[in-house]
């Protein structure tokens, strides 16, 4: 699982040790002549010009192209942090993937730190679409421009949360939200044979989430279904759900419940 909540800035060979992927000087032997390569640790050494710095390195398990594979780097900038007027806190952070085999470009994602918890977001796509830059005719002033941009749109967050506290809920939109959530997490056909028992798996795991508001009941859900930490019964087996690990998955479910929870906004 991505770590958004590592508060620690990297070394070099911390960072090295985490993801080697990274430090590749070229691109896999089957890319093209055409194929221009920028190490991703070159756009760490830019983040930092930038005053974002890495807490977190993770990369996907290979059997072809080791060395080449795709990564996850988590940047956090101590300068920029959102305090909501209830005391809960937050750090903006921008997570970046890439790969050195000729199939990504660097994208940018922008993620949260919820201090109250320890527990981390990935905000929604339709806020921080198409952050990518290519690799072909990197610049730094493109990436600049790049963070620039989430830095701009970072008061959309504030907005949603303010916007989610606001909100609401009723008992059974709380089960419903619960519901839509796993079936993001399982799938409709998966979720046609398992049983939950919703009203133990809404029960906020600390005293800051209690509440009907729907930033209280998201954060509820998401730690649960992210972290895995709920039960179910599958055919007549009981079962404890797995903690999400890979990176890939912890990203597109994070960014698809946040989507989930603006749905119950009105417009």
């Amino acid at each position: 699982m991505i770590n958004l909540n590592a508060h620690k800035f990297l070394t070099k060979e911390e960072i090295k040790e985490k993801g080697k992927s990274i430090f590749a000087t070229a691109g896999a032997e089957h890319t093209s002549e055409k194929y221009s390569h920028i190490p991703t640790y070159q756009v760490i050494e830019d983040m930092k010009v930038l005053g974002w710095e890495v807490v977190d390195v993770k990369e996907v398990k290979a059997r072809k192209n080791v060395g080449y594979q795709k990564h996850l780097v988590v940047f956090r900038n101590n300068d920029i942090v959102i305090n909501g007027k209830d005391g809960d806190t937050v750090f903006p952070q921008i997570l970046l993937t890439n790969s050195s085999d000729g199939k990504n470009a660097f994208k940018f994602q922008a993620g949260i730190f919820r201090l109250v918890c320890e527990n981390g977001l990935v905000i929604s796509t339709q806020d921080f679409a198409n952050m990518k830059i290519r690799h072909y005719g990197y610049k730094f002033e493109e990436l600049k421009a790049t963070i620039t941009n989430i830095v701009e749109k970072l008061p959309l967050t504030v907005a949603s949360m303010n916007k989610f506290k606001q909100i609401e809920l009723a008992e059974e939109q709380i089960v419903e939200l619960a519901k839509q959530a796993l079936t993001i997490r399982f799938g409709e056909t998966e979720m046609n044979r398992i049983t939950v028992d919703y009203n133990e798996f809404v029960k906020p795991t600390r005293k800051e989430d209690e509440g009907t508001d729907l930033w209280s009941v998201f954060n509820t859900i998401q730690e649960k279904v992210m972290e895995g930490d709920f039960n179910y019964v599958a055919g007549s087996k009981a079962r404890k759900a797995r903690k999400i690990k890979n990176f890939n998955q912890d990203i597109e479910l994070n960014s698809r419940l946040y989507e989930l929870a603006t749905t119950y906004c009105p417009n």
